[in-house]
């Protein structure tokens, strides 16, 4: 096997090792958020608002799927990033070859059980009157292609747990080029109305997973698999399960929110209150690219120096990781509060929809400065292969604190109280993953025990 370029992540300073990791994952979640966005705005305009409450709809279905690929990857991506930091590159493959296995057997298994049952499970996420046709037609296309999403955010992790960002980098940023401009093609000019829109999106998908097996082919990957490497082994199959549910179980939450959040603002409002939570969900997506990119950054590194005893190094990470992910958030949530009405107006005309999106999005992004602490804590347990603490923190947020408010709050306050409940679990779910955090640090990552290996 070649040099071990990932032993860097044990030897660089922390801040650039951070910054280096941080930079190309902010940049990729920044263009395929920017995709998403984009989408939605060329969907808004062409198709009409319908058709953004009709994506909002499909999107925690597909993304659920190609949540497995995630979890896999991330819970594998853990593994080879702590196997790399022993020394352990046989481990390291067999479990990359897993990754793959398992990635491909559940997501089309899933895809057949999402086509075989679309007409009960359309309405159940709200796409309900004028949303189910459109909901209908997006919903079958994008479907074939969620499998090749799936693989793709598998790979993705895997990448990057390699300390090779710039590859995850590229490998994020080209299904949002091929999705826009075919997006330009379908819709604009060809006039393919939600089939184009689907067409774009599926397509889009078949070309990074091209990219990323381009990847692991090429002399660029460290780990070169062969056919063993596939069959499964339990004991690796059961960490990667273990650590990846904590991934799979934050998208199943972020599913149900979906489904709660479209029902219940179809409830309160109709097609219109729906639409409003598909433009604040696309911004989430979007705005937190930074705080997202640094999270992502952290985990290699995290990893990599938990598996080497490199206790200092560990808690450097989590310090500098929080400071600059707060910094960013702070930047994010000044710049919601004073440009919310224009971003709405960028998406539709829809007067209703422009006049209610602003305080609806102030309320949803009021705690961003401090969501860093809450994203770098169940991230640091999920990294060192802690799956329970990670998988608590994780679903702290929007399963323990955020849908229970959204289920009460509104009976009392109405539509006002859907979106007082983002803020409030920000702060509660914070509060508890700092708890937790500095109880470890204290407990694990003792100074004194970082001289003893270094």
């Amino acid at each position: 096997m070649a040099h071990v370029n990932s032993a860097a992540l044990g030897k660089d300073p922390i801040w650039r090792l951070l910054i280096k990791q941080a930079l190309p994952a902010s940049i990729g979640i920044l263009v395929m958020s920017l995709n998403i966005l984009v989408d939605t705005i060329f969907v808004g305009n062409w198709i009409g608002s319908i058709a953004i409450a009709a994506i909002n709809v499909v999107l925690p279905v597909s993304f659920f799927i190609a949540a497995l690929g995630m979890a896999i990857g991330i819970g594998g991506s853990s593994i080879i990033s702590r196997a790399l930091g022993a020394g352990d590159n046989k481990k390291a493959l067999k479990t990359f070859g897993n990754q793959i296995s398992l990635t491909l057997i559940l997501s089309i298994a899933l895809v057949l059980v999402g086509l075989t049952f679309m007409d009960s499970i359309i309405p159940a996420f709200g796409g309900k009157g004028d949303i189910f046709d459109p909901a209908k037609i997006y919903y079958t296309v994008v479907l074939y292609g969620v499998p090749f999403l799936a693989l793709c955010m598998m790979g993705n992790n895997v990448i990057r747990a390699e300390g090779k960002p710039k590859f995850a980098m590229i490998a994020m940023i080209i299904p949002s080029v091929f999705n826009l401009i075919l997006d330009y093609i379908l819709i604009n000019i060809l006039d393919m109305g939600m089939l184009g829109a689907a067409i774009a999106t599926s397509v889009s998908y078949f070309f990074c997973f091209a990219y990323v097996v381009w990847f692991f082919l090429s002399k660029n990957s460290e780990l070169k698999i062969n056919w063993s490497h596939f069959g499964f082994n339990l004991p690796v199959l059961s960490e990667i399960s273990s650590l990846g549910f904590v991934t799979l179980a934050r998208q199943a939450v972020v599913s149900i929110t979906y489904l709660l959040m479209n029902n219940i603002l179809f409830e309160l409002g109709g097609e219109d209150s729906v639409t409003v939570y598909a433009i604040i969900g696309r911004m989430l997506m979007f705005a937190l690219f930074p705080v997202l990119g640094v999270t992502q950054g952290f985990l290699p590194i995290a990893g990599f120096n938990f598996g080497a005893g490199n206790w200092d190094r560990v808690r450097k990470t989590i310090n500098t990781a929080i400071l600059y992910a707060s910094v960013l958030g702070l930047l994010v949530f000044s710049g919601i509060m004073t440009f919310s009405e224009d971003i709405v107006r960028i998406f539709t005309d829809n007067p209703n929809v422009v006049r209610d999106t602003p305080s609806a999005m102030r309320w949803v992004f009021a705690a961003t400065p401090i969501i860093a602490l809450q994203l770098i804590g169940s991230a640091y347990f999920q990294a060192i292969g802690k799956a329970i603490p990670a998988l608590l923190l994780t679903l702290s947020r929007q399963g323990f604190f955020f849908i229970p408010l959204v289920l009460i709050l509104p009976m009392y306050y109405g539509e006002i109280g859907v979106w007082i409940s983002f803020p409030l679990a920000d702060v509660l779910s914070t509060l508890v993953t700092a708890y937790f955090l500095n109880r470890e640090i204290r407990l694990r990552l003792k100074p004194s025990l970082s001289e003893k290996v270094t």
